[in-house]
């Protein structure tokens, strides 16, 4: 794990309150690609329940990370990508799961018209630092 500076709030700029305004880092620059909630056979998990696919987005990109020899410790970055902007408090409540809000990265959140399946109600890229 790579020691991480985060700035909720820098001078001038409204608090942040499920995100961190700024972070940084120096080391290696890991990107783990958009996750969806599909299992390791390919399967959807959770067709229509956004609890469910939150939940192995984040298992996902937990194991994405560990691949790199990486954790959530590690995150600088997270991109959320829905269909549906009322399916934002079960991503926030996976992401609780891996990330305790001392810890919380830079984020953003983008609307969509819709993914890459329309049976996928989110999609979540990471972008973690590790120590060099």
């Amino acid at each position: 794990m790579t020691e991480l500076t985060r700035i909720p709030a820098p001078d001038g700029v409204a608090p942040a309150a499920q995100y961190s305004h700024v972070v940084l880092g120096h080391g290696r620059f890991v990107a783990v690609s958009g996750q969806v909630a599909l299992d390791e056979n390919g399967e959807l998990v959770g067709e229509g329940d956004a609890e469910a696919q939150a939940r192995q987005v984040f298992e996902n990109l937990r194991r994405c990370l560990a691949a790199a020899g990486a954790s959530f410790d590690d995150v600088v970055k997270l991109t959320y990508f829905v269909t549906d902007l009322e399916d934002m408090p079960a991503l926030r409540a996976a992401r609780a799961e891996h990330i305790p809000d001392d810890r919380l990265p830079a984020a953003s959140a983008v609307q969509v018209a819709g993914l890459v399946r329309p049976e996928f109600l989110m999609e979540v890229e990471a972008f973690a630092v590790l120590a060099e």
